[in-house]
């Protein structure tokens, strides 16, 4: 959103109306006399969701792909034929965590200073250049390199995205789009497996090793998508005109009902394009509701990056070849979007969250049961199907990160817990690429012990969540509802609250 004036927000939070936000600055596009209908409003959504959403998942589908390459390029010897075992794999795997959750907190805070709509295929085009140098290392020290610098040019891309996608989507709304963006990641996983399946086989072709192709291919692939995304990323909802757009998608009327639509479900969001200060970073680190939800994020997803990394070995040690084990993942990957978009969306309708994180976690736990118990004996389709249920398990990320954004006020504290939970989404991966070891290979029994604990942590820390966010809005309507209306003015009128501590603001539950 673009600034005509600046001024001071008094009595700002998420909860008040149009009319009782005071000296509130003024953005361009919005109108708080504006009526229109819910035809109207939905219309619009249904352009952001033709004309931006399709921009926005083809960037993430880029990012996934480029992730999920390694371990592709893995099930196609790059150990091995770089002279080191898997061992500095999970290594480079912690090392890439830390410097990529350390790139995530800064994401959102850099997007908000620069516009995510150039920032983002500045960082598209960057790790492009970077997966492109996959192709040519040759060492252990240069692949410890690569990782480091696909890291830094990859971390920031998805806090700049959540700031993003704020301006054009309502609270109620943007957990949906969020599965979609880490759904579209498990169908860049599915297409880089079969990607991989084909690419590999080109394998002493002009002298080079089948995953050395599968870097250069991805890279180029990356660098023309960043030409795309500088073109095509409008700069707020009232300015979608030119580049790839050419006369815009949303006219004069349609522009001012997006601005206006946002802002009337989120005030805070007048302030959405002002900069993040040091007191909105120590207001998070302080605020022990947003420790929860990294908590969560930290313990709930320890599964993934071992699981991940080696489902192409983990399917080919059942029997198939590597060329099947790669394209088989791809069943995986689809099974996930669907059922992480399912979830979601169904979340997102009944405007609860914790329960929903709560199903999905017990239907992994029974996913990786099956892993560690099932008789070496079974067929291999039985096992596959084993990894077929443990991919189809939804994806609690997306709702949590909806979860932490929509709980958190004033715009600067939830630019960083944004970028606190994409770091945290990453941080945890430096003791959970380490949960497969080689000595454990190929079931991994110790591992998906481990990998049990954790789920078994996550479903009470979700459950706890819950129940707080409960209990904060008992006890802040008990006070609230006991105040005159007088009291109430003179509150609205000298509170130092702002934003999610304010009395009368409701947290999601």
């Amino acid at each position: 959103m673009t600034w005509k004036t600046s001024d001071t927000v008094v009595g700002d939070n998420s909860k008040k109306g149009d009319d009782q936000v005071e000296s509130a600055p003024v953005v361009e596009g919005y109108d708080s006399a504006l009526d229109f209908t819910d035809e109207e409003e939905s219309k619009v959504l249904r352009q952001i969701d033709l004309r931006l959403m399709p921009w926005i998942l083809f960037s993430t589908f880029i990012l996934n792909m480029d992730r999920t390459n390694l371990s592709n390029a893995i099930s196609g010897r790059l150990p091995a034929t770089l002279g080191f075992t898997n061992v500095v794999v999970n290594n480079a795997g912690s090392m890439y965590s830390v410097i990529f959750a350390f790139a995530a907190f800064f994401g959102g805070i850099l997007g908000k200073r620069y516009g995510p709509h150039r920032f983002i295929p500045f960082l598209v085009l960057s790790w492009g250049i970077v997966t492109l140098g996959h192709a040519f290392i040759e060492n252990a020290a240069q692949f410890y390199m690569i990782r480091a610098l696909v890291a830094i040019t990859e971390g920031g891309v998805i806090p700049a995205t959540i700031v993003y996608l704020g301006s054009f989507y309502k609270r109620g709304e943007i957990a949906t789009r969020l599965s979609w963006f880490w759904g579209v990641q498990s169908l860049a996983s599915a297409f880089s497996g079969i990607m991989a399946s084909g690419l590999l086989q080109l394998e002493g072709n002009a002298g080079m090793y089948g995953w050395r192709w599968l870097f250069l291919v991805d890279g180029i692939i990356t660098v023309i998508a960043a030409a795309l995304f500088w073109f095509a990323l409008p700069k707020s909802p009232y300015y979608t005109k030119g580049g790839l757009n050419f006369g815009g998608w949303l006219d004069d009327r349609q522009a001012a009902i997006a601005v206006t639509r946002v802002i009337r479900d989120d005030p805070l969001k007048l302030n959405y394009d002002s900069p993040v200060q040091v007191s909105d970073v120590w207001d998070t680190v302080k605020d022990y509701k947003v420790w929860g939800h990294l908590s969560i994020t930290f313990i709930g997803l320890a599964f993934n990056p071992p699981y991940s990394t080696y489902l192409p070995s983990i399917i080919s040690s059942f029997g198939y070849n590597v060329y099947a084990s790669n394209a088989l993942t791809a069943i995986n990957y689809t099974l996930g979007f669907i059922g992480m978009t399912a979830m979601t969306t169904h979340s997102d309708k009944k405007g609860e969250r914790g329960y929903h994180a709560v199903f999905s976690v017990i239907w992994l736990i029974v996913g990786f049961t099956l892993l560690e118990f099932l008789p070496d004996s079974a067929p291999k389709g039985v096992f596959y199907f084993a990894t077929l249920f443990v991919s189809a398990g939804p994806s609690t990320h997306p709702l949590n990160v909806a979860w932490i954004t929509e709980n958190t006020g004033t715009i600067g504290k939830r630019t960083v817990a944004s970028g606190l939970v994409i770091s945290a989404a990453n941080l945890y991966a430096i003791y959970a690429s380490q949960i497969y070891q080689p000595s454990d290979a190929p079931r991994y029994h110790l591992g998906n012990f481990i990998i049990l604990g954790f789920l078994a942590v996550s479903l009470l820390l979700f459950l706890n969540q819950k129940f707080l966010y409960v209990r904060l809005n008992r006890q802040r309507a008990a006070v609230w509802n006991a105040m005159s209306e007088e009291e109430k003015l003179d509150y609205n009128a000298t509170t130092k609250h702002v934003g999610s501590d304010r009395l009368d603001f409701i947290f999601k539950t």
